[in-house]
C-alpha cells in the first residue's frame, strides 16, 4: 500500500524536526522545505499528497506559495501560524487553504488534522443517482468534478466544490451546518461553523450569489443550508 507523503514547510529546524519524527513514525513519507522557493520546487517534482505550510518564512511567505500552488493543483494544503485572528484564517481560506493550525499546536491536534484532511482529498463523492446537476445557468458536472455558471468555468477550490456538490446531490433538502462540517471536514469539526460560514460565502460570492437573495443556495436560519432544485 502506497504512503502518503506529507511536505513540511517551516523555517524553523526544530519544528520540523519534531514534526518529521512524529509523522515518519506513523508511517508517512516526508518530505522536507525551509523557504517557500525550495517548497515550490519540491512541489512541482514530488506531487505530495499533503503540505503543512508555514506561513511566515524567508524568501516566499506561505501565503504566496499556497497562491501559486493553487494556480494549477488541489494538493491539500494546512496552513500554520503563530498568528490565531479570525482575519488570519479567513485570509489562508481565501488563498485556498484546506486547513489552519495555530502555534503552538499539540502533537494530537496535528495528527487528528492530517487524517482529516487527507481522507478529505481521498474520499470520492458517491454520485450514482446522476453525473450532472443544472438548476439554470448553475451546472455541476460529478463525473469531471466542476462547475459552470453561465457556461463559464467557476475557479472553486476542492473544498468549495465539495460543499457545492453535496449540496446540488441534495438538492431541495436542508442540510444542517454539522451535516456539512462532518461530511466535508471530518465527525471532529462538528460545531465549527465560522470554518463552514466562510467557506459558503466565498463559494456564493464565486457564484455571484447572496445569502439575502440566493438563487441556488438559500440559508434556513437556525437550520441549515439547501441547495435549490430545478424547476
Amino acid at each position: 500500500m502506497k504512503r502518503n507523503r506529507i511536505l513540511i514547510v517551516d523555517d524553523d529546524p526544530s519544528i520540523r524536526k519534531f514534526v518529521k519524527a512524529n509523522l515518519e513514525v506513523r508511517d508517512y513519507e516526508v518530505l522536507l522545505a525551509s523557504d517557500g522557493d525550495e517548497a515550490l520546487k519540491i512541489i512541482e517534482e514530488e506531487l505530495p499528497d499533503l503540505i503543512l505550510l508555514d506561513i511566515m518564512m524567508p524568501k516566499l511567505d506561505g501565503y504566496a506559495v499556497c497562491q501559486r500552488v493553487r494556480e494549477w493543483s488541489e494538493i491539500p494544503i494546512i496552513m500554520i501560524s503563530a498568528r490565531d485572528s479570525e482575519n488570519d484564517k479567513v485570509k489562508c481560506f481565501d488563498y485556498g487553504a484546506d486547513d489552519f493550525l495555530t502555534k503552538p499546536f499539540a502533537l494530537r491536534e496535528l495528527l487528528s488534522r492530517v487524517k482529516a484532511v487527507l481522507r478529505r482529498s481521498q474520499a470520492s463523492e458517491k454520485t450514482n443517482h446522476f453525473s450532472v446537476f443544472q438548476n439554470g445557468a448553475l451546472v455541476v458536472d460529478f463525473a469531471k468534478q466542476t462547475a459552470s455558471l453561465d457556461g463559464k468555468l467557476l475557479k472553486l477550490t476542492a473544498l468549495e466544490y465539495k460543499i457545492l456538490a453535496y449540496l446540488t446531490i441534495n438538492a431541495g433538502r436542508i442540510i444542517t451546518p454539522n451535516q456539512l462540517l462532518e461530511k466535508i471536514w471530518g465527525e471532529e469539526y462538528a460545531g465549527d461553523y465560522r470554518l463552514l460560514q466562510v467557506n459558503v460565502c466565498r463559494l456564493r460570492r464565486k457564484m455571484k450569489d447572496t445569502a439575502k437573495n440566493s438563487r441556488y443556495i438559500q440559508t434556513k436560519p437556525g437550520i441549515g443550508y439547501i441547495a435549490t432544485a430545478p424547476n
